[in-house]
Order: structure tokens, then sequence, then C-alpha cells
């Protein structure tokens, strides 16, 4: 077992894809589930272990270790789920890549889809996608590898091969699998009491029909709008800047069904701002980014801008970072540039009170989930606000202690080692510790592409996909590190070399294109006295 950062821990079991292993790690992530210690967030079975997610200021890491290893050693060395029959139509339109997959296996395509359909599979895991289930093993005649270049566009419901395994697109993506067919049912809905169709450890059949419904697969969209006439505060987007979404502290409880927590990627000035107009640091803020929006408030209320310095104005009048402001009703918010840092959050007092979806109002684009239709904000939105506490205290301005002020243009992030630290030589992590990497602009809050120090890997190890952690610093073939944040998939195929500590991830959070970052090495004592520093500063601001 080892450590994934200060907030998980990682039970690795053999290194090899087999339904022993892993209904041996499916029964122990359900054991460590049931029996869960205090401060326990999420447990992720994948192919061959278990992911513990935990708040590391409540949580007792080693009663969870004890907990994991009293999982393992009982686990049954069985476990089957149900079966699932999903109808698929191959070949045409909807699976333009079965001629291909046919001919590699030197068959007709006749017989191909046969073999496809002939036999059940094993879903080993969900990833990638909310409701996305890894299922094998495919017949090693149409086991055909992936695509060179991944599709930019993968319609939901296809059905695809990489290699050994299949699985079918829960809704539009980049995919890189070979596609067969389309599957006629919706394999998530967040509306549904089960949200997957299926489990780790379910069985599933594919079953060939000459037609499906193409709509039928199609996710589910929010329906925060329908709200509209509960609510008598709201604020109307006139333009919507960048990239401006609803978030607030994540969608914890749902990595084993492939759902990515989500949330502000710099949890500290969202905390921060909530707590200067007397909302609960859980409530829904504006997470804005670099180029602001212009926003009327439809009623009066107090608002409070943390994090970046975007140039924010009131009606022309200045609003300065960590002081909240009381605004009429008519106000009109704008942003005139960047100054510092990347992401500004913007509370108002009642918070954002768009509907809840698992249990959560972040908006996680990649997915479509939380928010206004899972998707970031567009002019003409109109934006529902709760009623603010009775008790409402306003905030007097003072000045914030420098953590929560947005970090400058370079940073240094302290790391522990790992989990994936047997996949580097010595030389990597002297590499790691001494460059200065810049982040790309191929950076989003899935995870920032960092650019000047390729970090070399163990050449003869291949990574089976495990589970991906907040904060980890995954290295693919080019050695060009990913650092994964807030959106970040669930699982991944590329070893991780350190993890981000917690307390710096709100200062990874405020970085852009162009900024410099390095990284330090830390110890897992030193990472929770710097989280319990910055938790006693956000608390006194109460």
């Amino acid at each position: 077992m080892c450590e994934a950062g200060d907030s998980a821990l990682l039970l690795e079991l053999d290194e090899t894809i087999d339904a022993g292993i892993n209904a041996r790690a499916i029964a122990s992530a359900a054991a460590v589930r049931r029996d869960a210690p205090a401060g326990v967030r999420d447990v992720v079975s994948t192919y061959r272990s278990v992911a513990v997610h935990f708040d590391p200021l409540t949580a007792d890491v080693d009663a969870i270790r004890t907990a994991i290893e009293r999982a393992a050693g009982s686990a049954p060395a069985v476990v089957e789920g149900k079966q699932v029959d999903i109808p698929v139509q191959y070949g045409g339109e909807a699976g333009p890549d079965l001629a291909e997959v046919a001919a590699f296996a030197r068959l007709e395509i006749e017989d191909a889809i046969d073999l496809h359909a002939g036999t059940p599979y094993r879903v080993f895991m969900l990833g990638f996608l909310p409701g996305f289930a890894y299922m094998g093993p495919v017949d090693a005649r149409i086991a055909m590898p992936r695509r060179a270049s991944p599709r930019v566009r993968v319609p939901a419901g296809s059905v695809g091969i990489g290699g050994q395994q299949t699985g079918v697109y829960p809704r539009e993506s980049p995919g890189g699998w070979r596609l067969i067919g389309r599957a006629g049912v919706r394999v998530f809905d967040a509306s549904r009491a089960q949200p997957c169709l299926v489990a780790p450890g379910d069985l599933v059949r594919f079953v060939r029909v000459a037609a499906v419904d193409s709509t039928a697969a199609e996710p589910m969209r929010s329906t925060a709008p329908a709200r509209d006439r509960l609510h008598e505060r709201w604020l109307t987007v006139l333009r919507p800047g960048l990239f401006t979404t609803i978030q607030d502290a994540g969608r914890w409880g749902h990595q084993g069904e492939g759902v990515p927590v989500g949330g502000a990627l710099d949890l500290v000035s969202h905390r921060v701002a909530n707590a200067l107009v007397d909302n609960d640091s859980h409530a829904a803020t504006l997470e804005v980014t670099v180029l602001g929006p212009e926003i009327r408030l439809e009623t009066d209320t107090v608002i409070a801008i943390a994090g970046a310095d975007l140039g924010a104005q009131i009606d022309g009048r200045d609003v300065r970072v960590n002081t909240p402001m009381a605004c009429r009703a008519g106000s009109v918010l704008r942003f005139s540039g960047r100054v510092r840092g990347t992401r500004a959050y913007v509370a108002f007092d009642g918070g954002i009170d768009v509907e809840p979806v698992l249990g959560s109002r972040s908006t996680t684009v990649v997915c479509g989930l939380g928010g206004l239709d899972g998707r970031a904000l567009a002019a003409g939105d109109r934006v529902p606000l709760g009623s603010p506490r009775p008790s409402r205290l306003l905030q007097s301005q003072r000045d914030e202690p420098l953590d929560f002020i947005a970090t400058p243009q370079a940073t240094r992030l302290r790391v522990l080692e790992g989990p994936q630290r047997d996949f580097f030589p010595d030389e990597a992590f002297e590499r790691l510790y001494h460059a200065t990497f810049t982040v790309s602009p191929r950076s989003d809050r899935m995870g920032y592409r960092l650019e000047g120090a390729p970090l070399a890997r163990v050449e003869t190890r291949e990574m089976i996909s495990d589970a991906a952690f907040a904060g980890g610093l995954q290295v693919p073939p080019s050695g060009d590190p990913i650092l994964l944040m807030a959106d970040r998939q669930t699982t991944g195929g590329y070893p991780q070399i350190a993890t981000v500590i917690t307390a710096d991830l709100p200062f990874a959070g405020q970085l852009g294109p162009g900024d410099r970052v390095e990284f330090v090495p830390c110890t897992r004592r030193e990472a929770i006295a710097a989280l319990v520093t910055q938790e006693g500063r956000l608390l006194a601001l109460r």
C-alpha cells in the first residue's frame, strides 16, 4: 500500500488484468465503503487496485490503512454482479470502423459481429467519463489497437474496441477506440437512483439489433432553469467572459462511477469569498477565468471577490479583492483585465441556487454536469440566488494573509513522491526538483500540461490504467508532465511521479498559460502542518 499525496491511499494487488484479482479489488472497495472510517470521501476500485480518498484534516490515516488491509485480507475470491443486456446496431454510420476491424481479423463483417456479440464481458472498472465501463476481454482476433490519432468527436452511445477492451461512450467526447456500433441505452443518467447502468463486477452482453434510436443514448441535461419561479433573487449574464462557471467544494462520493470531483480550482479563495458575505463555505460561487464576465444584479446583493485580481468594477467603481460590497438592484459587475492571478471567485450573499446534481452545484463541462446545463455561462443566462441569512454580517475590510491572495507568475509547489514512484529512475526526481516548468496553453480544468523538462520513465514498464489523484503529476511517454486538477478523469493510464500537497493546490489553481512552476519535496508531516495552518486562517475569517 502506498500514499497518493496527503489525502489518499492506494492498495495495489497483482500487476495484471485478471478477473480474480479484479474481483478482490471490487470486494475490498465494497468492504471499505461499508465500514468506512471517519473522513473517507471516496473509494474507487480499478482493474487491480483500490484507491481511498479522505479528508486529511479529519481522517486518521492509520485507521484507514488498517481498514483497507482488513478489507483486502477478508475479500472473497469471486464477486459476480448482475448481467446486463445492451442492444447494439452494428456497422454503417453507427459503427464506421467495423469493416476495418473485420479486415484486421481477416473475417467477414458478420463473423466479426458474432465474435463481439457472442461473449459476455466483465466490467472491470468505471472511469474516463461518468458511467464509462472498461469491459473485456475481447476475443484476440478482433482486439484491434486504438487509433493512432483519436477522433475529436465520438457520438454518445458509440460502442468501441481498444485492444482487449470494449465499452460504450456515455456522451459525445474525443476518443481513440475503434467504433463498431451504437448502443440503444443511456449508460449514465445522474437523475436515476443508480446513475450508472452497470457496476464493476457486472457482466454485459451486447445484443445485435437492426436499429437503435440514435437519441436514446444521449445524456440527460440539467433541469436547473425549471426552478425559475421559485426564486426572487437573480443575476443576469450580459457577457459571459472567457470561461465563467458555477463552482462549489466539489462532487465527492462518485469517483467509483467515473464522476470527477470538480469544484473550485482555488478552494481557499472560494471559501474566503463566501466567508466575506456570511455564506456557508460550501455555497456556490462564480469561478471567473482571466477575462471576466459582465453581470447585472437584479436585486440588492452583497458581493465579495477573492483570488485573482481581474480589475473588478461595480458601475465603474473599483471592487477590491477580499472586500465585501453592498450593491443595489440594477448594478453591473464588470472586469477590466488581469492584474494578478488567473481565477477570481465571486460570492453573492445567499449563494448561487441552481439545482444540485449528485450532491453538488459545481459545473463539470467535460461531463455536462451541474451549474446551468453542465456548461459555462452564456449571454442571457439568468442565475438564481438563494436567500441570505437573516443575521447576515457584512465582514469589514481587512488585510488578508498572503495565502489568500492570488499567486505571482512563478510558483513553488510542494509535493510528496508517488504513487507510482517505481516507474521512474532517480534522475527523473532530480530533474523534477531542479527544473522550472511552464504552463502550456493546452491546459484546462482537467489538467495543466507542463513544458520545459521532460521526465524519464523506466522504459520497460507499461502501466495498467489506475486511479488518478488531485495534484498528481502524470507523465506520458513524451516525458512532459501533466498536473491533474479538479476536473481530472478518475482513472488514467500514465504513472504519477508525485502529488502536490492539498495546502498548495489553491496556488496551483491560480496558474495560467505562460506561468512558471517549480516543485519541491516535503514530508507528510509538513504537508499536514501547512494544511492545519491554512485552515486556521480560514476559520479566523468567521
